[in-house]
Formats: structure tokens, C-alpha cells, sequence
């Protein structure tokens, strides 16, 4: 397929973070205990013990990181709001320093002509909700909802979008069915339970912050990949519409067919109430994609591995860029879609600071053929209407700790210089040559 040179007027640029991984100032200003916190702390959970107390301490170097994202070139950044900064007990009362820092924040991005995309979930629920069942009760969805509303009224006037969940998949299976990340319960049943009750949450803060007249566009991003068959057998193609339908499908049915998928293997459904789907289908007006790499499926023992023909990250993915036409051109397929944003697409490299320059040429290259896929999908008449790398900043790479780097600018988490790579220049003159 031929790729357009360009990207259309008024298409979005922009740049990620989460506030966990990136914010520190943990106990300050009468920020509450998330589960990040509890996990973080728990020795084995995490590599070398590494907690987000710190991080990138964004928390005070805000305005610094603004001016960053500023010098990248782009229009528009995405951030997430931690929970328990704004509301320590996850119910009851708010907290006016975490409220206003996010106000000072949104009023900086606006300063410096940047578009501000915020996320209400990015997986740091309030500790004091997970010491009463968390997730898995139902009630934390309506808690998620009464937050949600509240922060649309607060910050709804001024953001570009605003968004319920990132990446429920993450919360309820990492967290919930393998133990990998908070609050690291593992229990199969108990994480499908708990992806229904992020959904539910989904379409109860929709109802909520449209009734309370958010301005704000309001969607969900949902991380996706296809997932390609490791050889023609029935076995292998079982597997691959299995892991299909319990990563891609088990999101988007709900929200767009008021159902949830059927697939060889798939036996575990979570009880739902009978009005349930109504209210998890409700209208979006955008969706967030994140897209890392593809799902390669092997019934063998041991696996047939991915021929990741393109390398693979420092994550150990496979660099695999026309999974993102693939995916993208297949839900286009499948469902009535409102307009899309790749809220997240990035890699991590083994970074290095040199004479005080950072060459990471395997981010560029994974950049550039990432965006020729996109163009491609966009071409094939996908309506994407933005694209956001992930990330920022390196950062607090969950059950990483600091060991993984996925940023456009380095950070020396000793001394918190920030240093733009190579990638970062790349990006700048990328975006500058398709405006």
C-alpha cells in the first residue's frame, strides 16, 4: 500500500505520561496511599525494590517538563490524575492541594499553546477502597463515578478530551489474574469480575459527567493488538482467537455490541446485572488505542517464537509495525467507531548518556515505520484524529521499576537532568515537516 506523505491538517501530536509513574512527592500535600504504593513497597513485587515515590518527581518539576513538552513541537499531552492526590479515601473528601496542582498543571499546558488530555484512571486506586474489596465489589464503580464527575467539573472546561480508563485490561488481568502488578491478587474468576465492574465504572462516569453537562469529549482507551496464528493448525488458530476475544474483544463487545465474545477456550464470564451492558454502552465520543506490539499465538510446547523480523524492545516485544494497520483496519471492520486516537505507541532501549547526547536510532526506526503503518490505516479509512508516543519522559516502568526506558527524554533519576534524545529531534522534525 502506498503511504501519503503527509498527515492531514488539524491531525493531533502529542506525547504520554502516568501520574504514577512519573509524579514522586508521594506523601506530600495530603496525597493518600494508592495500590501502587502498598505493591511498590512490598519486597519481590517490584525489580530491586524500586518504588514511584520519587520518580521523575514531576509533582515539582511540572513547569520544567511543560516547557519540554513544549520544545518537542507538539499540540497536545496526555497525563493522568492520580485518585488519591484529589481524594485520599477514594470517597468523602476532597483534597484542595492535589486538586489545584492538576489546575495549575492544565493552565500551563494552555500557556504554552499545548492541548491537555487527561486520564481519571491510569491504575492507582486509593488504597483506603482496595482495604474494602477494591475492584472486585461493585461499589467501586459508583465511587469511580462520583470522582470521575467531580473532576469534570473541575478541569471538563478546559481539556481537549478526558478519558475514564487506560488500559482496563492491565488493571484487571496483571493486576488481578497474574499478580504482576496492584494489587497483585491471582485469581482468574476474580479478574473477570473485576474487568466487568471497570467497565460498568466506564458507563456509570459517562453517565454521571454528561448529566453534570462535562464539555469535554469523554472516551476509554483500550490497549489492542491482532494476534496472528504461529502456523495454519486448528490449535494455532484456536489460540489466536482466543487471546483475540479476551484482550480485544472482552472490551470493545461490551461497549459497542452490549455483549461479551465467545472464543475456543473462553469459560470464565463474570456476573453481571441484567441492565449492565445498557449502561456500559454508552456513546463515546472518541476512542484511545494503545498498540505495542502483536499477540503471537502457539498452542506448542514449548511455544513457536515470534520470527520478530523488525528486533524486538528492550521489554523483550516484538517490533511488529504493521500490526497497528492490521488491528486498526480490523476493528474498523467490526465496529461503528467514533474517531480514534493512538493514545500510546513506543519502545524501550537500553538508553545510554554519551557525551552528553542519547543515540537511540532503534526508537527512531520503530517511530518511523510505526507511523507509515498508521498513514497506511488512516489511508485504508480509519479516521485517526491524533497520535501520542509513549512516552514523555523514562519513567517508572510499573513491575520494571527504573530499569526500562520508553521516553523521548532521558532521565538521570539520581540527579533528574532531563536530556532529549536522539528521537526527540526526530519526533520534533517529523511533526514539523507533516504540519
Amino acid at each position: 500500500m502506498t503511504v501519503s506523505k503527509k498527515f492531514p491538517t488539524g491531525f493531533s501530536w502529542g506525547v504520554a505520561t502516568a501520574a504514577y509513574q512519573i509524579e514522586g512527592a508521594a506523601r506530600e500535600d495530603g496525597r493518600g496511599p494508592s495500590i501502587w504504593d502498598t505493591f511498590s513497597h512490598t519486597p519481590g513485587n517490584v525489580h530491586k525494590g524500586h518504588t514511584g515515590d520519587v520518580a521523575c518527581d514531576h509533582y515539582h518539576r511540572y513547569r520544567e517538563d511543560v516547557d519540554l513538552i513544549a520544545s518537542l513541537g507538539v499540540d497536545a499531552y496526555r497525563f493522568s490524575i492520580a485518585w488519591p492526590r484529589v481524594q485520599p479515601q477514594g470517597r468523602g473528601a476532597w483534597n484542595d492541594k492535589g486538586l489545584d496542582f492538576y489546575d495549575r498543571l492544565v493552565d500551563r499546558l494552555l500557556e504554552k499553546g499545548l492541548k491537555p488530555h487527561a486520564t481519571l484512571y491510569h491504575w492507582d486506586l486509593p488504597q483506603a477502597l482496595q482495604d474494602v474489596g477494591g475492584w472486585a465489589t461493585r461499589e467501586t464503580a459508583q465511587r469511580f463515578a462520583d470522582y470521575a464527575e467531580h473532576m469534570g467539573r473541575r478541569l471538563g472546561d478546559r481539556l481537549a478530551t478526558l478519558c475514564t480508563h487506560n488500559e482496563p485490561w492491565c488493571t484487571a488481568m496483571l493486576g488481578h489474574a497474574i499478580g504482576q502488578f496492584a494489587p497483585g491478587a491471582r485469581d482468574r474468576q476474580l479478574a473477570v469480575q473485576v474487568a466487568h465492574h471497570l467497565l460498568l465504572s466506564h458507563g456509570l462516569a459517562l453517565q454521571a459527567m454528561r448529566a453534570a453537562g462535562v464539555k469535554a469529549p469523554l472516551g476509554i482507551v483500550l490497549n489492542q493488538s491482532p494476534a496472528t496464528p504461529a502456523t495454519d493448525s486448528q490449535a494455532d488458530r484456536d489460540a489466536a482467537e482466543r487471546e483475540y476475544a479476551t484482550f480485544v474483544r472482552w472490551f470493545m463487545d461490551p461497549i459497542f455490541l452490549k455483549r461479551y465474545p465467545t472464543a475456543p477456550g473462553v469459560s470464565l464470564y463474570p456476573v453481571a446485572d441484567e441492565n449492565d451492558f445498557d449502561t456500559i454502552a454508552q456513546p463515546l465520543d472518541f476512542l484511545g488505542i494503545n498498540y505495542y506490539t502483536r499477540i503471537w499465538a502457539s498452542a506448542a510446547q514449548p511455544p513457536v517464537p515470534a520470527p520478530k523480523l523488525a528486533g524486538e524492545s528492550d521489554m523483550g516485544w516484538e517490533n511488529y509495525p504493521q500490526g497497528l494497520t492490521e488491528l486498526l483496519v480490523k476493528i474498523n471492520a467490526d465496529y461503528s467507531l467514533p474517531p480514534l486516537f493512538i493514545t500510546e505507541n513506543g519502545t524501550a532501549v537500553a538508553d545510554v548518556v554519551v557525551n552528553g547526547r542519547v543515540s537511540d536510532q532503534p526508537r527512531i526506526d520503530y517511530l518511523r515505520t510505526h507511523l507509515d503503518a498508521l498513514r497506511a490505516a488512516m489511508d485504508a479509512g480509519v479516521d485517526v484524529r491524533g497520535y501520542f508516543y509513549w512516552s514523555l519522559l523514562d519513567n517508572y516502568e510499573w513491575n520494571s521499576g527504573y530499569d526500562k526506558r520508553f521516553g523521548l527524554i532521558h532521565v538521570d533519576y539520581e540527579t533528574q537532568k532531563r536530556t532529549p534524545k536522539d528521537s526527540a529531534h526526530w519526533y520534533r522534525d517529523f511533526i514539523a515537516q507533516n504540519r
